[in-house]
Formats: structure tokens, sequence, C-alpha cells
């Protein structure tokens, strides 16, 4: 590990208030509910904590460590969205450009809706899906799990989502293009397949396959050395094990089961490698796929809070690191809803959720901070008024407890 730890107090924080996290942390790994934890704060570009606590492999006693190795499920999201504004600063396309002009199945898309007898019918398209509705997930795309609409049943019906570990980006993408839309593009913020699409444009604007890109124009410039969609035979061995109820990816599996599954207390050891395969060269992709250390992870959210820059390698300009980071939803499409749960107080930008009311979020923050979290329970939060970076990482596949939230609330805090 090359990370330094500073001392909170040369950034404005307490040490001393620094100390609540652990035991706290440690309540959870002693009480059953999580193996091992990661977390990670920094400010003003200086780590100030770095502690884990648990076991990486809890039937293995194996200690979560520095260098233990997440899958990121839906924490990649950020990091493509970021790649694909990469190719915008190079004018490769306009946010308002229909993906048909890059996908031209998209132009064929219809929309599934219910009419006036209460029949389902397919309706033609009122404008095109963009790449801007993509990043905001307003295209009417959605996922096989969550039950709101009979199009997440048609996804489960074909098994779309147990293509990933076999089939390659395009093909899932043209799979895709064979369903209809849950709704018209623009007219609701849905939580969906949409940045697996942006990463398909990736590829095709880029003309290279998605993980050749990350690698050469994101990881390696910013000196992540241990992230990517597959791991080496030495880098699995620090892999953390995975836990929870239920498979998010599984076979047909639906929002339903999965709270029920939350709602009973399974906390069960999960094989979840042929959903998310440790060394599949086909698997990648863009909405979930990559896996991460935490400290690479640390590399990808401080050169956001430096607006595009780290170690004098330059990824974005600040410009465009602003117009991602705010948000881009008006007020008809808030409060934002994620499988049935509101997250009042926060809209959305280009591939992350942004902090819009402090007091409707109900914990602490600063306007304008923005993040994302994956189904695995990992979460990050980026707040640049206070030059603040929150990470927190575990392996406890849906876990609805907030305890990210409390994470955050420690962090913030311990600020003086």
């Amino acid at each position: 590990m090359t990370l330094t730890i500073t001392s909170p107090e040369s950034v404005g924080m307490s040490a001393e208030r620094l100390t609540r996290i652990k035991p706290i942390m440690q309540k959870y790994v002693d009480n059953g509910m999580f193996a091992g934890i990661s977390t990670l704060i920094a400010r003003g570009g200086k780590v100030i904590h770095f502690e884990q606590v648990g076991y990486r492999d809890r039937e293995a006693q194996l200690p979560m460590q520095a260098d233990s190795i997440f899958r990121l499920y839906s924490m990649t999201k950020p990091i493509i969205c970021t790649a694909l504004m990469m190719l915008y600063e190079q004018g490769k396309f306009d946010l308002r450009d229909p993906v048909a002009k890059f996908i031209p199945a998209f132009a064929n898309l219809k929309v599934l809706q219910s009419n006036a007898a209460g029949k389902e019918e397919l309706v033609d398209l009122q404008q095109p899906v963009t790449i801007w509705h993509l990043l905001t997930h307003t295209s009417g795309l959605a996922y096989d799990f969550y039950e709101e609409t009979p199009v997440c049943k048609y996804y489960r019906d074909s098994q779309l989502h147990t293509l990933p570990a076999n089939v390659s980006l395009e093909e899932f993408v043209n799979k895709l293009c064979t369903f209809p839309l849950a709704f018209q593009p623009g007219s609701q913020w849905y939580y969906g397949v949409n940045i697996d699409v942006i990463a398909r444009l990736i590829e095709i604007i880029a003309e290279q396959s998605l993980g050749d890109f990350l690698q050469e124009q994101m990881f390696k410039p910013l000196g992540m050395t241990n992230i990517g969609f597959s791991l080496s035979n030495i880098q699995q061995q620090h892999l953390a094990a995975m836990y929870g109820g239920v498979d998010l990816f599984g076979k047909n599996v639906a929002w339903s089961e999965i709270v029920d599954a939350w709602n009973r207390g399974v906390n069960q050891r999960l094989d979840v490698d042929s959903t998310y395969p440790l060394s599949d060269p086909k698997f990648q992709r863009g909405g979930i796929g990559l896996y991460s250390t935490i400290e690479d992870y640390y590399h990808f959210a401080q050169m956001l809070l430096n607006k595009g820059e780290l170690n004098g390698v330059r990824l974005l300009a600040p410009k465009t690191i602003e117009l991602m980071h705010m948000n881009h939803l008006n007020k008809k499409l808030l409060p934002l809803k994620l499988g049935g749960f509101e997250i009042p107080g926060y809209g959305f930008g280009l591939g992350s959720r942004v902090l819009l009311n402090v007091a409707e979020s109900q914990v602490p923050g600063s306007e304008g901070e923005y993040g994302w979290g994956g189904a695995a329970k990992t979460y990050y939060w980026v707040d640049p008024k206070e030059e603040l970076i929150g990470i927190f990482f575990s392996q406890w596949m849906c876990n609805f407890s907030m305890i990210e939230r409390q994470f955050q609330t420690l962090a913030y805090q311990a600020v003086l």
C-alpha cells in the first residue's frame, strides 16, 4: 500500500473524535451482520483515517486488510460515466445525441404501457433515447429484479441478467434492445441498466474494448493497480468473500425475494462467481463488474475532488466535473426512488446522486456533495465544500442497514 496517513488535526479534523468509528464498525462485525469492513476518510488531499475490522473471509478467519479487494457492483457506474465524459471532452458526441446514432437498434424501441382498459400495449417513442437519458437514468430502461413494471419481469423471464458471465457487452446490449422500455424517455427517474449501454458506447466511440480503454486512459495514469474486470491468481488471494441473503443477479431473483431474505435475517456466504466471475475475459460491464481495493477507489475519488486531476495527470476539465455533479432532474422527477425506497434531499447528475437539501437528507453533509453505492454495501461520497472524501467497503449483498449513513455522520462529527 502506498497511502500515507496524515494527522487529522493538520486538516482541521479531530483524531480523538475519529476514534469513535472503529468501535462502532467492530460492533457490526461482533453481532454477525458484517464479516469485515474497511473505511477511509480523506480531507484536503490527505488520508486521515484508514481502518479495517473483522474478516475478509470469516470461515477461514482471514482478517480484513488494507489491500483487500472487493466487488464494486454499482460503484462501477461512476467510473464508467467519467470515462464516457473523457470522450465527450474530445468532441466525440453531444449529450443530446440519440443513442441510435451509435447503436441503431435503439431507433426501433417501443414503450410498454397500459391503455384506458388496463391492457398492455406497445407505443412509439415520443422522443429518442439520448445519451443524457442514459447518464441520468431517465431512459426507460430497468433492472430485472424490480417489480414495478412488467418490463422487469420480461427481463427476468428471458434471464437477461444471467447472461453477463458468458456473453460480451455487445451481445448484452443487443439482447437488451429486444425489450420495450418501461416508460417514455425523460418522464421518470428509474434506476436501470443505462450505464451498461454507456459502457457499450465507450467501446463503439473509442473503437476498443471497455477494459482496455479504462486501463489505458484512467487506471494506469492514476496509478490504480488493483482494479479491473478480472483478478490474477495472486489478486484472488486478497478477495473479500461475499455474504448476504440472495445473489441480486441470480436467476429469476425478484425484489420481494431480496427484501424477504433481509427481513428474515438471512446472512450466509454467497457464491457469486457465476454472475460476477473472477477471470472471464468477456465479463466487462458498465453497471457492475469492477473489482477494486479501497486505495484505488480513493485515487479515483480524489481525482474527482481535484476537479479532474491527480498527481499531475488530468482526465477531465473542472467545468466537465461540475457539469457531471450538478442536479440534472426537474422537480417532477424527485424525490429519487430506489427499490420502493425514497431518497429525500437528493437529485441526480451524470452518473451520481447529488445532495440538494441537507435537512431533507437527514445526514450531515453539504449541498453539492455527490457519490454512489454498490449492491454489496460499498459506498463513497465526495464533498467539494469540505474537501472531504469518505469510502466504506464491505461485502454484504443487499444489506438495507443504514451503516453508511452512520459512517458519514461519524466522519462529519470529526470536522472541526
